[in-house]
């Protein structure tokens, strides 16, 4: 999204950005008799005097909103996650339940909005954002959203910043931080997008705007969604389900937890999917079976393709107990469900994972199930299929992606991820299919799993795969994901594949590709 530097003339001349103190001139004629400086009210009508003068103002940080901002400062300057970090802060400053959700629809809202958000404060500050210290711009995000995108009333967003700002920042950048959101609450959200996409003929970066997403996102959806055989009309409600804060998912694992589990937890079970239960919210540590790790959180779309994996027909086989492989098994969520699985279907889960730190992660998921039904292993997923060829009977490859499906729950991934990324991601996403291939026995069965719809990471990728080798054959996926739905069609005639979407199926955007490894008889034919 381009950004404008230049402010409308109804919105106060140039931007704003001098020192915030009282004086002559312009700055006298915002304040009264005692100091204290005025602003314009939601409503629109006239000015209200702020409640103390600028010496009087709080120099400590409200506690939800200091979480907000630490959640935000760890994301843009440490590359963190908002959803690793968040749980952890909320318990460090100790926020009772409605804090906590203040403070993780603030720090989450924020992190969805940034490119709109970005956009209005560019029209508010007399210098390039890039030019602003990264905390001070943080604090102006978070006073944005506020203003635009929450029901906090503007006095209480302007005073509250400013006392963020004094307090884990300092006393000088509080005039600026003052100043810009006193002209981002002169107009609405509605007004300022309409102002600055009249500027622009480029219907892609008007929705990267109205929606928040950067451009090249928005193209690949479209693309996306035509690709896999919907309308791109569609585009404005598949953005618009990434903006929407997602339903907690939870699974129950099968063998190991009952609906009982989640008894007084106001959890209400998934339409999709038997298992699958929908969280009432809250600090999910209170209930028990998730303490105990037999209830856990998990997307229904994780879900989904897990189980069809489970559900797939086999060919041949000699009657043993089955081996099943997570080739790419980190941080274990997948691997925890389909080792519960196992324990009905009497096979035994390898879980495989390149990283130490993400396979201590596999096995403490792992724990809740008995241990002779997994085992993890540590090293590099491309060197499986050489190692262990021929060995399992159904192989999950989750391969690492953009992570674009799940944007909704990751809403800083998509001011991280970049084209280039595809580009370095396609040869290993290939490796790890054709390492996941050389593993499973001939008969078996492979699921290629992305949690992204972009086609460079989906189809692309299988349909290359199946033009260089002649040992595989396409399972069509979708009759195997309805029979484990819950009396839901989830799927189309597009080819054999398929993919779930935020705004149709209220999933992540997870992409199933089902591979059975021709038998030698199968082959000759």
């Amino acid at each position: 999204m381009s950004q404008h530097r230049g402010t409308p003339q109804s919105r106060g001349g140039s931007g704003s950005g001098g020192s915030g103190r009282s004086g002559g001139g312009r700055d006298a004629g915002r304040r009264n008799a005692q100091g204290r400086e005025r602003h314009r009210g939601n409503s629109g009508g006239g000015r209200q005097f702020s409640s103390a003068a600028p010496s009087q103002r709080s120099r400590r940080a409200d506690p939800a909103r200091l979480v907000a901002f630490e959640v935000l400062r760890a994301v843009s300057g440490a590359d963190a996650y908002a959803n690793l970090v968040l749980p952890g802060l909320i318990r460090e400053h100790r926020l009772e339940r409605r804090d906590a959700a203040f403070a993780t629809e603030l720090a989450y809202g924020t992190l969805r909005g940034q490119g709109s958000y970005d956009g209005i404060l560019s029209e508010s500050v007399d210098r390039p954002l890039k030019d602003l210290d990264p905390a001070v711009l943080d604090v102006l995000r978070l006073g944005a959203h506020q203003l635009l995108g929450m029901r906090v009333p503007a006095h209480a967003a302007l005073d509250e910043s400013v006392g963020l700002t004094r307090a884990v920042i300092g006393a000088g950048p509080s005039g600026l931080v003052n100043a810009v959101l006193r002209k981002v609450s002169a107009h609405t959200l509605e007004e300022w997008l309409d102002e600055i996409a009249s500027r622009t003929p480029d219907v892609i970066e008007q929705l990267a705007l109205r929606q928040a997403h950067p451009a090249w996102i928005v193209r690949a959806l479209r693309q996306a969604l035509v690709g896999h055989g919907h309308d791109v009309a569609e585009i404005e409600d598949l953005l618009a389900a990434d903006n929407e804060a997602p339903v907690v998912n939870l699974v129950a694992l099968p063998s190991l937890a009952s609906a009982h589990d989640l008894d007084d937890s106001g959890a209400e079970p998934g339409p999709l999917l038997e298992g699958s239960w929908l969280s009432a919210g809250g600090d999910l540590g209170r209930i028990p079976a998730v303490r105990d790790g037999v209830v856990r959180v998990q997307d229904v779309g994780s879900q989904l393709v897990a189980r069809a994996l489970v559900a797939a027909p086999l060919e041949g086989g000699d009657g043993a107990p089955e081996r099943w492989l997570d080739l790419c098994a980190g941080p274990g969520g997948k691997a925890a469900l389909l080792a519960a699985l196992a324990i009905d279907a009497d096979a035994s889960l390898l879980a495989n994972e390149a990283q130490q730190h993400r396979a201590d992660l596999v096995r403490r998921a792992l724990q809740p199930v008995p241990e002779e039904r997994w085992e993890v292993r540590t090293g590099d997923g491309r060197d499986v299929g050489e190692k262990l060829p021929g060995q399992f009977d159904r192989v999950l490859v989750d391969v690492p992606c953009t992570g674009l499906g799940a944007l909704r729950r990751r809403p800083e991934s998509r001011w991280r991820r970049t084209p280039k990324d595809l580009t370095e991601l396609g040869p290993l996403q290939r490796q790890l299919l054709d390492s996941a291939i050389q593993a499973t026995r001939p008969g078996g069965v492979i699921a290629y799993v992305t949690c992204s719809p972009h086609l460079a990471e989906t189809r692309m990728v299988v349909d290359d795969v199946l033009k260089r080798r002649d040992d595989l054959e396409l399972v069509d996926a979708g009759p195997v994901i309805d029979g484990v739905a819950r009396g839901e069609t989830l799927s189309a005639d597009h080819g054999g594949y398929v993919q779930l979407w935020p705004h149709q199926h209220g999933t992540d955007a997870m992409f199933l590709a089902l591979l059975r490894k021709k038998t030698p008889a199968a082959a000759q034919a």
